[in-house]
């Protein structure tokens, strides 16, 4: 039975990830895995993201962030709860 409970967070990434094209492949993993949101360049030299989805799919969203696109080199990733999200119908690059 697929899972229909849409659940919302926040992932902050920390490490080398501007400039190295973590938006756009966290973009293409949204899309794979029916995930709304976005992600957006911080001014700390972070990543922000909040990411809508079922429960499975943000799971695999953030094991990728843990690793992210060849460039990247990540050093945390914090995830925090978001508030509801219904208001999202793609996933933007801002």
């Amino acid at each position: 039975m697929p899972e229909k409970i849409q659940h919302c967070l926040k992932i902050i990434v920390s490490g080398r990830v501007q400039g190295v094209y973590f938006r756009a492949f966290t973009q293409k993993q949204a899309l794979k895995h029916a995930i709304t949101g976005y992600a957006k360049n911080l001014p700390d030299g972070n990543v922000e993201i909040v990411a809508c989805g079922s429960e499975s799919a943000l799971q695999q969203l953030i094991a990728w962030c843990h690793k992210g696109p060849l460039l990247a080199k990540v050093s945390a990733v914090e995830v925090l709860p978001c508030p509801d999200c219904s208001s999202f119908s793609d996933f933007s690059i801002r």
